[in-house]
């Protein structure tokens, strides 16, 4: 049986934040993670297993912006004010993906690079309730 090779378009990714379509996102683009497992599990000393369910909704989802990108403003303007904003990162590409934060913080503003070239504009925001579906 043939293998079928799948594409991959980074233009299949949109970023929203309160409504606002990121543009201009810098290479590593957007990475999407929960703080914590969403399972442990224990050990008794005669061997029995215990699952535990962590109900921790935290995550952080990570954007890269290049320094030249209209939205570096407003999420510098976000990260100052503390302002809770939704957050969603859609993938409409196979399979299609979606992680959505209703509340999430900006953990501070972008750190700034000069040099022979202008550096990236990285944003972490502190997504209280992260849905990965």
């Amino acid at each position: 049986m043939a293998r079928v090779a799948k594409t991959y378009d980074a233009n299949d990714v949109n970023v929203i934040v309160k409504s606002v379509y990121l543009t201009g996102l810098g290479e590593d683009m957007v990475t999407v993670s929960k703080d914590e497992d969403g399972f442990t599990t224990t050990v008794g000393a005669q061997g029995d297993v215990v699952v535990n369910k962590v109900n921790n909704p935290l995550g952080t989802i990570a954007v890269t912006l290049q320094a030249t990108s209209p939205q570096v403003p407003y999420l510098d303007g976000l990260a100052r004010s503390g302002e809770k904003v939704s957050v969603t990162v859609a993938y409409n590409g196979d399979p299609k993906e979606i992680s959505t934060a209703t509340e999430a913080i900006i953990k501070k503003p972008a750190d700034r690079e000069y040099g022979s070239e202008v550096g990236d504009r990285s944003y972490e925001f502190q997504c209280l309730d992260l849905d990965m579906v």
